[in-house]
Formats: structure tokens, C-alpha cells, sequence
């Protein structure tokens, strides 16, 4: 072979080489670790399809998030699981909610240090398991959804957040929440926006861990995205830059990255990508099969994340990869 053909492997020969010459690596400035708050437990509660994964009391909650700066995390976005739900989610702004009482104790105990990220819609609060309130004929209403999002959006800042983070894609949500915010002195509170979401087959896990359960069987795809739909993110995400996103999202994010790549490209705020609770537990479950390397596959699949354009990632993995990455 002449020297041409040899000149990559060269630089693959030994750890440290690789690390070297490395065009994308992980670390944990780059993980958003998920966490979920639930009301009426006195103690974690494991969440089976997200191993290694708890509803959290306000107590443990405080625990796990000052054990995830220890490794370096210093942002989560948090879920709340109420005790009750109405029609309306009145949880989701209620300044005695869940996620508001977890926000005010986060702040309290870690101040700046932790970036406080609370998911904002209203499923988790619902008792139909939508994430927007329901017209008299079942089907969400956008606009009088909004409202709610911007007095979820109040609360939330004025309970801690750094930045909300509305997941429920609806239209003019971004805009909505942004003139809410500036509204009631909130100038300095950002928006994650979920901009480029689809209707995925990938959040079961999620569901379970926040009790949600859509009532008579029913699905989001009327407002969440069509996976087989690439142009129109590029479209979903530039309303969202347009109304004032600080930082645009793409969820799944393995199973996307032609539009995470997409979207990079595109725009010039931060991208976040999650990797969400079904790729998390079909790693697990693999793993614990011995079918595959656990770790190795999770390492590997976040770093394909952070290649194809993720300034930011949202993951299960942030507490369990925090040790090895910066290592």
C-alpha cells in the first residue's frame, strides 16, 4: 500500500490518537438530564420501563438534582405528576402545582448553578391525556389552548425556571408564551421550544413515567408531526425562530437526524435533540439481554446525536454517561 492509503489508519492506532484527531465528542455541558416530580408519594417511585428512572418526592427530587451537578449536569427539565386532573390541566399553572413548588425548592437550593427547564403543556395535568384543552366535539382548540400555555408560562417563571419549554406544538404557541412572558416582567426567561416534534411511536416509557393515557384511544398526530414528513420542520422551526425561541428542538432525535441536520443548517440558535424514553429502554433492554454493549451503544448514539447538529441533548443517559464522558 502506498503512504495515501495508509494515512488514516494511522491516526486510529491508538486511544489517544483518536481522541486527538476526534471531529465530535459528548460531554456533560452538553446533557439535559429528565426528571419527574409526582405529588402524593412519600418515597421514589421506580418507573419500570425507564430503568434506573423514579417519580421523585420534592425531597429526592432536591437529592438527584444536587447528585447530577456533582457529575457535571447542571441542566434538567423537569415533569410534573399531579395528584389530581381536570379537563383543564389547572395544574400546569397552578402556583401551588407540582412543578411550580419543585421550581421555587430547585432554585432555593442550587440557585444558578442549575438551569431549571420545566416541560410546558398540559398533558401531564389533563384528564383526557390531551395536551390542549378540548372543543365540545373532543378535538383540541388551539387558541384557548394558548391561554393556558401562557399562564403556565407565568407561573413557571415566577416559580424559578430559567427557561419553559412548550412541547405541545401548537400553533402561535412561541409567540403566545414569549408575549406572556414580556407581559409580566419576565424579560429574562427563555423558550426551549419543541419545535419539530413527531407523532412517534417511541414515547411509551414517557407516558408511563408522567400516568398519561389518552382517553378512548385516541392519538396527537392532528398536531404532533407526521414521521414521514421532512420539509415541514424546516417550516415549524422557523415560526418558532421567528416568534422568538432562544433554543429549537427536534424529538426523537435517533431516529431524526436527517432533520436535526436539517434544522442545524438552518438556523442560527441553538438546537437541542431529545433522546427520548424508547430509544433510552430499547437500549436497556437489549443490554440486558446480552445482545448488545449497553454503553458503548449509548455513547454511540449520543454521539451521532451531537454530530448531525445538536448543540444540546436531552437524555436518560445524562447521570449514568456523566463519569465516563468528561473522563
Amino acid at each position: 500500500m502506498d503512504e495515501i492509503t495508509h494515512r488514516p489508519r494511522r491516526l486510529r492506532r491508538t486511544p489517544a490518537l483518536r481522541r486527538l484527531v476526534s471531529e465530535t465528542s459528548v460531554t456533560t455541558a452538553d446533557l439535559v438530564a429528565p426528571l419527574f416530580v409526582a405529588e402524593g408519594i412519600d418515597a421514589p417511585r421506580p418507573i419500570d420501563s425507564l430503568p434506573g428512572h423514579a417519580q421523585h418526592t420534592l425531597d429526592s427530587l432536591v437529592a438527584e438534582a444536587g447528585r447530577l451537578l456533582g457529575l457535571g449536569i447542571t441542566s434538567v427539565v423537569l415533569f410534573g405528576v399531579p395528584s389530581d386532573k381536570d379537563a383543564d390541566g389547572s395544574g400546569a399553572s397552578d402556583p401551588d402545582g407540582i412543578v411550580q413548588v419543585a421550581l421555587r425548592r430547585l432554585a432555593h437550593e442550587y440557585g444558578d448553578a442549575l438551569v431549571r427547564i420545566p416541560d410546558l403543556c398540559l398533558d401531564e395535568y389533563t384528564d383526557h391525556g390531551h395536551c390542549g384543552v378540548l372543543t365540545g366535539e373532543g378535538t383540541v382548540d388551539n387558541d384557548a389552548t394558548l391561554v393556558r400555555y401562557q399562564e403556565a408560562a407565568v407561573a413557571q417563571a415566577a416559580a424559578g425556571a430559567n427557561l419553559v419549554a412548550p412541547s405541545g406544538m401548537m400553533d402561535g404557541q412561541v409567540g403566545a408564551i414569549r408575549s406572556a412572558l414580556d407581559a409580566a416582567g419576565h424579560l429574562d426567561v427563555g423558550i426551549l421550544a419543541y419545535s419539530a416534534k413527531y407523532a412517534s411511536a417511541l414515547y411509551g416509557p414517557f407516558r408511563d413515567a408522567v400516568d398519561v393515557e389518552i382517553v378512548g384511544g385516541g392519538d396527537r398526530r392532528a398536531y404532533q408531526q407526521d414521521p414521514a414528513n421532512r420539509r415541514e420542520a424546516l417550516l415549524e422551526v422557523a415560526l418558532d425562530v421567528e416568534q422568538g425561541a432562544d433554543i429549537v428542538m427536534v424529538k426523537p432525535a435517533v431516529t431524526y437526524l436527517d432533520v436535526i441536520a436539517d434544522v442545524a443548517a438552518a438556523v442560527d440558535v441553538p438546537v437541542a435533540a431529545y433522546h427520548v424514553s424508547g430509544e433510552y429502554s430499547m437500549i436497556k433492554a437489549a443490554a440486558e439481554r446480552g445482545w448488545i454493549d449497553g454503553t458503548a451503544t449509548a455513547v454511540e448514539q449520543l454521539t451521532a446525536v451531537k454530530r448531525a447538529g445538536a448543540d444540546l441533548i436531552l437524555t436518560y443517559f445524562a447521570g449514568e454517561l456523566a463519569p465516563i464522558l468528561d473522563a
